[in-house]
């Protein structure tokens, strides 16, 4: 309760949220490149696989994160609205969910690998590279989700600096394993791939330790009770009223990438490793608007709790703003930058060539994927996860899988690329749109909606 965020002024609130996740992101993503930076030295058959493995991953990521939200947005809620008994049972039933999700979606996991990455488009070469990495990682899944719900609880109550102090310590741990484990520097064993799962098993488990005593010491948003059966249901129940729609949305991404994966495929393995390194670079790119949409989640649930509309409102036109502006300096970056970019990671000329072809187009539609991203967040925030879920399939399977396909049978990979501006652009437009017109519609006081949520 210590850090209410619906009082002050609005733009200096959203900074204040934001810089600190800036750092925490940018951590993120330096680990992700540091890991394709050295897995890039083996060669182009172990990039490929790891690019293989970027839609599985990025969907149980997905996963964690629409756990996340959905504990974010009750829990930001429940502190606008002033009640900290239940903060604290909404915290601790997010991680018992959370734990339950994992022991699902690892056995799944372990049970269907090789038919996955098959259909993907792994071939016999790299099916076995792809296999030596994602056994390791399955098993630190837990490592994964948990912090990750941990962390978004922390910035539901307003703090984006610790998870981000958390994030660094992770990044920083794997960028000093990665070379030790994955090329066999100072005398350590060559593991190669599985040394790069390794690592991020290890980096993983620390922000684990990291969030629980900052959730139980620090913030005190953990009961200390044990939670009965009935009590962990109806929290389980609220939880996932936005967190399903927000995984699932969170989900079709990374599961459309993996369609858009195979289409690569048919034009090549390099094909494939070019797309993942484009894929990394637009990740460090896109930093800003990543960390405005993971901190403006907290602020928008406080103010709507406390039904401050006025600033709800305020705060997303500031913050679409500067989704248009940063997206079209990004672009004139990218298009200006993209070869040496690519020449960082792979010295393939093949490899080179997509990665510049996919980093000339897709930035154009920067300034609206921002603003999707912002609207998602804002929607999820709101305890409104439909509209975020129905923009997410329209984007993905309305739009760009099937663009994408006619674009990669016409114009190979750049009609690929083609496409996914363009969907960028038309669901943009929509999300602005949408939530523009919630926003403005004044809720009406639902008493009774307050009295469902107690058990």
């Amino acid at each position: 309760m210590k850090r209410r965020l619906t009082e002050g002024p609005v733009g200096s609130q959203l900074i204040k949220l934001t810089l600190p996740m800036i750092w925490g992101v940018f951590a993120i993503i330096a680990f992700n490149l540091v890991d394709t930076y050295f897995v890039g030295q083996l060669g182009t058959a172990e990039l490929a696989a790891m690019s293989f493995t970027f839609p599985v991953v990025m969907t149980l990521g997905s996963l964690a994160m629409g756990l996340g939200v959905g504990a974010s947005s009750v829990i930001a809620r429940a502190i606008g609205e002033g009640d900290m008994r239940r903060v604290q049972r909404f915290t601790t039933n997010s991680l018992t969910l959370s734990l339950t999700a994992v022991i699902l979606f690892v056995t799944l996991g372990l049970l269907t690998m090789d038919p996955l990455f098959r259909a993907l488009g792994a071939g016999p070469d790299v099916l076995p590279l792809v296999r030596d990495y994602m056994r390791i990682w399955y098993f630190g899944m837990v490592f994964l989700v948990t912090p990750m719900v941990g962390n978004s609880a922390i910035r539901a109550a307003g703090n984006t600096l610790t998870p981000s102090i958390i994030m660094t310590l992770a990044a920083a741990t794997n960028i000093i394993l990665d070379p030790l484990l994955i090329t066999g520097a100072l005398g350590f064993p060559r593991l190669e791939l599985q040394g790069a799962a390794i690592a991020t098993v290890i980096s993983r488990a620390i922000t684990l330790v990291a969030a629980l005593l900052v959730l139980r010491f620090k913030e005190n948003l953990l009961s200390a009770q044990i939670p009965d059966l009935e009590e962990t249901l109806w929290c389980w129940r609220d939880i996932l009223t936005v967190g399903l729609p927000a995984a699932a949305s969170s989900m079709i991404t990374p599961i459309s990438i993996g369609v858009i994966t195979s289409f690569l495929a048919f034009h090549g393995p390099a094909a494939v490793a070019g797309f993942g390194v484009a894929s990394r670079v637009e990740s460090f790119a896109m930093i800003g608007v990543m960390a405005l949409s993971a901190s403006i989640g907290p602020f928008i649930g406080q103010n709507w709790g406390a039904r401050e509309f006025k600033r709800v409102r305020l705060a997303l036109r500031q913050s679409f703003l500067f989704c248009l502006g940063s997206g079209l300096f990004i672009a004139g970056g990218l298009g200006l930058g993209a070869r040496p970019l690519a020449m960082l990671f792979n010295q393939d000329p093949d490899v080179i060539a997509v990665a510049v072809q996919y980093l000339g187009l897709v930035p154009i539609s920067y300034g609206a994927a921002g603003v999707i991203q912002v609207a998602n967040s804002a929607f999820n925030a709101m305890g409104k996860p439909l509209p975020s879920i129905l923009m997410t399939i329209a984007r993905m399977f309305v739009l760009y899988i099937p663009l994408a396909y006619i674009g990669s049978r016409i114009a190979g990979p750049i009609g690929i690329f083609a496409a996914a501006s363009a969907a960028n652009l038309m669901v943009g437009l929509g999300a602005y749109g949408w939530n523009r017109r919630t926003c403005y519609n004044t809720p009406v006081p639902q008493p009774v909606q307050q009295e469902a949520l107690k058990p």
